[in-house]
């Protein structure tokens, strides 16, 4: 057997490895996949990781990850157990669609529980003298991870508004911010969850602008990405932001490989569904994760344990939800 023959057999065997399942009902620890330092997911995941551990006695360990094209290729693979994703990612992912996907469809992946809305929105030095995205044209714009939601999206929103920057600039949330204050790029957008905690940081370390898309942009990138819908950033998110910005933003759902456990799912759905005072706790973002936000899932199957708890509470699921 040749050298490279051995390389890809051991490869493959490895992959195996990692994507058998410790057990088919109760694991000794599971993993969520969350996404880079400075990011909401990051912040967001530790929080519900703690709780849902908490409640079903199994180790949950965090994974720091790309973001949510990266999880859902991992929860696929059984790489990892749990995820989290903004469903316009998800869609592309289901279908097979995203240039990411590679034309493959991600069809193991079950849907747990809402988490909170996805808002795109911007910022930049007032050094820069940015204060709109018209004015990211000719501009350096980072994006943060590759796989990230707004990694994904960004660049084909600022395609169909025509608006050309120099460069789309790809890392970490701290990263970007960074590179930002210290004049290696020129704007930073992303979508998170609010606050974002690196645009605080931003914030804090410089003066700046914050800005987000013109109602005639929002009617354009609505018309081009049905999976967008209308999002308000509010005053006083971030300490220098004192009127509402409106934008558009995508829900963010939790994730799970179908294979795991319906059991594990209803005790992870049910301690972050009955927890939500603690869960604020450790981000704002999470007074969206309520019961009734089921409803901004309209395509991908829910897990078989997560369809228990919520027909439980009286919240109906369509036939074709159920996974």
């Amino acid at each position: 057997m040749k050298l490279p023959t051995l390389k890809i057999a051991a490869l493959a065997l490895a992959t195996f490895c990692m994507a058998a399942p410790a057990s088919a009902q109760t694991p000794r620890s599971l993993t969520l996949g969350t996404a880079s330092v400075g990011g909401v997911f990051f912040v967001y995941g530790q929080v519900w990781a703690n709780i849902a551990a908490d409640a079903i006695k199994v180790p949950i360990n965090t994974r720091q990850t790309d973001g949510p094209n990266h999880n859902i290729i991992l929860t696929e693979t059984k790489q990892i157990d749990l995820g989290m994703t903004t469903m316009g990612v998800a869609l592309q992912g289901w279908k097979g669609e995203g240039a990411w996907t590679q034309g493959r469809k991600f069809n193991n992946i079950r849907a747990m529980f809402p988490m909170y809305d996805t808002m795109f929105h911007f910022v930049a030095t007032q050094k820069s003298g940015i204060k709109s995205v018209e004015q990211l044209a000719g501009k350096s714009l980072g994006v943060g991870p590759r796989a990230g939601t707004p990694g994904t999206y960004l660049p084909l929103m600022m395609e169909a508004l025509g608006i050309k920057v120099s460069a789309i600039r790809n890392g970490g949330a701290s990263d970007m911010t960074s590179q930002m204050g210290d004049g290696l790029m020129d704007s930073f957008g992303f979508a998170a969850g609010l606050p974002f905690p690196a645009f605080s940081e931003a914030e804090a370390s410089n003066p700046v602008n914050f800005f987000a898309f013109t109602p005639a942009q929002i009617a354009t990138l609505k018309q081009k990405m049905p999976e967008l819908s209308d999002a308000v950033i509010p005053k006083g998110t971030y300490r220098t932001l004192t009127e509402d910005q409106p934008t558009v933003g995508v829900f963010n759902f939790a994730i799970a490989h179908k294979d795991v456990s319906a059991d594990i799912v209803y005790g992870i759905v049910k301690a972050v569904m009955e927890n939500n005072p603690r869960m604020i706790q450790g981000h704002a973002a999470a007074k969206e994760t309520l019961p009734e936000n089921i409803s901004k899932n309209t395509f991908l199957p829910f897990h078989p344990g997560a369809v228990r708890y919520f027909e439980e509470k009286g919240f109906k699921i369509r036939p074709d939800l159920k996974g």
